[in-house]
């Protein structure tokens, strides 16, 4: 199905927001795009649409045909919108597909426009008898691709018979025939370099197990339809990172997913659903909770498998090497450790450990959390509350024990209050913890790292404005203390 009118009113008015000087060439197309009938078969416009590919070579070099009628150079020739193109983009691939023999999966977007037209050129056209065409305004979406391989592939006409189209060329930017283009080529640094332009993350539980994402099956709609896939998505002109895209991706996808010690782990090369090349950011980081609990605002499903399960699954073969990989450099240190069971007058009691969480705020209302030093085998490289595990000792006398040694803070037991516990199972089959979390109403001293190994620094944290990595029950107990709830529960 070709694109709608308001799918191609919403590329127009982006573009216009980027270009706000062209809006005068644009009214009457914007105008004809509110009428009811499907604007994409220009039956209904004061002209025609039609779409072409910019592409640009790893030396930063336009490919341009040679046009036989007027013995000129032009960018590769435009294609009309057919039925077959979801989208405008995806008419622009045909019609370089057709002129050039390039194929989709030879380019890939740039990183400064995305899936964005680099150029709406409009131009009045005189009839045409031969063609049986009349005098109209055609209006041509430009949209700008590198090259992914380092060779540019050979151009070659599908029709030897066209005696419109000649051989290509690469011209240096500066050498642009058109000078529209030109000018927004120079201006928006296109140097024919590819990079990622989306981010996925690679999710795994320190045990052997990697979640997968069970993506709805819409086929020609959906990236990886019907699949196993990492959850993640591509980036946006707001998008300042790719660190950010993946965190924005994940908010929308599972807001309650919370990945601690998130790193750049590789850089794998996918196929988006118009062919294109896709380069990817891949970020690893840690999760140990039950997918079951998450609220899936995509897809299908969430579930855990572990790496010999993966043969059985439909999945990507590069996702199945990237996770082997992965394993491979991450041997899990050791195997979840199973709840403890003790038999008590002839039934089965499973023991549960004890944690300690220290919960101050300052004189602003900023709560204490200090960032947990990378190599730490729990929560490396994410902030937490001062916490540690009872040992032979009342838990409040391990909480000021705690304080003591990890800050250099002085508390008295006297000034300490119970404000929440949370019931939590970091992964199924393990000890379960209640971990409670005290409040100091006073103290003294002043926040100090007293353990480097343990702690890299302390910081005092708007609780509107948490760290995005922050352990999940930490970020819980901090909003349910400040709406007063005593109790949570995370992971069963």
């Amino acid at each position: 199905m070709s694109p709608s009118s308001t799918a191609i009113r919403r590329t127009v008015e982006a573009y216009l927001d980027r270009h706000p000087g062209e809006h005068d060439a644009l009214t009457g197309l914007l105008a004809a795009l509110e009428r009811p009938a499907d604007s994409a078969t220009g039956t209904t416009l004061p002209g025609r649409i039609t779409c072409s590919a910019v592409v640009i070579d790893r030396q930063g070099r336009v490919l341009h045909m040679g046009h036989r009628a007027s013995s000129g150079l032009t960018i590769t020739p435009a294609a009309r919108v057919e039925p077959e193109d979801r989208t405008l983009l995806a008419g622009a691939l045909r019609a370089v597909s057709e002129a050039a023999g390039i194929e989709p999966g030879t380019l890939c977007l740039t990183r400064q426009l995305l899936g964005s037209p680099i150029d709406i050129d409009v131009q009045d056209n005189a009839s045409n008898t031969a063609k049986g065409e009349p005098a109209h305004r055609r209006y041509e979406f430009r949209y700008a691709f590198y090259l992914a391989d380092e060779e540019p592939p050979r151009a070659v006409l599908h029709d030897q018979d066209d005696q419109e189209v000649g051989r290509p060329r690469w011209l240096p930017q500066l050498e642009v025939t058109s000078p529209t283009l030109r000018a927004k080529l120079l201006a928006a640094g296109l140097d024919g370099q590819p990079e990622p332009v989306n981010a996925s993350a690679l999710i795994y539980d320190g045990y052997g197990r990697y979640l997968l994402h069970l993506r709805d099956h819409k086929p020609g709609e959906i990236w990886e339809s019907g699949a196993f896939a990492l959850l993640g998505g591509g980036r946006t002109h707001d998008d300042q990172s790719l660190e950010e895209t993946l965190l924005r991706e994940l908010s929308e996808e599972v807001p309650a997913l919370r990945l601690e010690d998130v790193k750049p782990y590789a850089v794998e090369a996918a196929t988006s659903v118009n062919g294109l090349s896709v380069p990817v950011l891949v970020f690893a980081g840690r999760w140990r909770g039950n997918p079951d609990r998450l609220a899936l605002h995509e897809g299908v499903r969430l579930l855990w498998f572990a790496v010999d399960e993966l043969d059985r699954l439909r999945l990507n073969p590069a996702a199945q090497d990237l996770i082997r990989r992965h394993a491979a450099d991450n041997p899990p240190d050791n195997e979840p450790a199973t709840a403890p069971a003790v038999w008590d007058g002839g039934s089965q009691v499973v023991l549960n450990g004890i944690g300690v969480h220290l919960h101050i705020e300052d004189a602003e209302g900023r709560v204490l959390l200090g960032l947990r030093h990378p190599k730490s085998k729990y929560a490396a490289n994410t902030w937490h509350y001062l916490a540690g595990r009872c040992e032979q000792e009342p838990a409040l006398a391990c909480l000021v024990r705690e304080a003591r040694e990890e800050a250099g803070l002085v508390i008295d037991p006297a000034d300490v209050d119970l404000v929440h516990v949370a019931h939590v199972v970091d992964a199924p089959g393990s000890m379960p913890l209640m971990q409670l979390v005290f409040r100091a109403r006073r103290w003294e001293g002043t926040p100090e790292v007293r353990e480097p190994d343990k702690c890299l620094k302390w910081q005092w944290w708007p609780q509107d404005e948490l760290p995005d990595r922050l352990v999940s029950y930490t970020r819980t107990a901090i909003s349910a203390i400040a709406d007063g709830r005593p109790y949570s529960q995370l992971g069963w």
